[in-house]
């Protein structure tokens, strides 16, 4: 880097440097981890992301919650499953925040709780998680956790069946054929006006 640069631009050029190197190794290291998860080397993919995920990397936590919670590479286990989704989920990570609100609705490695499982639902819902859209859709049609409403059920339903997911619109379906055709009207207004919304 020349001399003759202005302060400032030396400046921007160094911070620039210094925050994007420090993420190349670990990106490198969690790769290295999936190539291993990818060939069913659990314990090397274990080895490669708990300490990133122990560092605070989102998406490694993520992933050593899939590996306790599938019971690959370690024992399976929904309690460290819970521990390194909520830890993704809370740096908003979609499929962390759906996978935490599976736990608990059905009360897996946790007391079940269909109100912790509707925030976490919603949250990962928000950003278009099609799996979070069509378990909401389940909590508001059986009301748990929520009060019942068939048109929130209806409009998550169709959410999550917008990317092609027969579930959806599969339960969509069938819970249409409950409604009157006022509230299949007022869903369907509601899922054109849905917003995702970020992290």
């Amino acid at each position: 880097m020349s001399n003759n640069q202005p302060m400032p631009l030396r400046f921007s050029i160094a911070l620039v440097l210094s925050l994007v190197c420090p993420i190349v190794p670990a990106w490198a290291d969690y790769q290295a981890g999936m190539d291993a998860n990818n060939r069913g080397d659990y314990a090397t993919a274990l080895r490669e992301w708990r300490p990133l995920a122990e560092q605070g990397h989102a998406v490694a936590q993520y992933s050593l919650g899939l590996l306790y919670a599938n019971g690959q590479g370690v024992p399976k286990d929904d309690a460290q499953a819970r521990q390194w989704y909520e830890k993704a989920a809370v740096q908003g990570r979609a499929d962390a925040q759906v996978n935490l609100g599976i736990l608990y609705d059905y009360g897996r490695g946790v007391p079940q709780d269909f109100k912790k499982a509707v925030y976490w639902y919603r949250l990962s819902a928000n950003q278009g998680n099609d799996l979070a859209q069509r378990q909401l859709g389940l909590l508001y049609e059986r009301g748990d956790g929520v009060s019942q409403d068939y048109v929130q059920a209806y409009m998550w339903y169709s959410l999550g069946a917008a990317n092609g997911a027969q579930r959806g619109a599969a339960l969509r379906d069938a819970l249409a054929k409950q409604m009157p055709p006022e509230q299949i009207a007022e869903a369907q207004k509601r899922e054109r006006a849905w917003k995702p919304k970020g992290k």
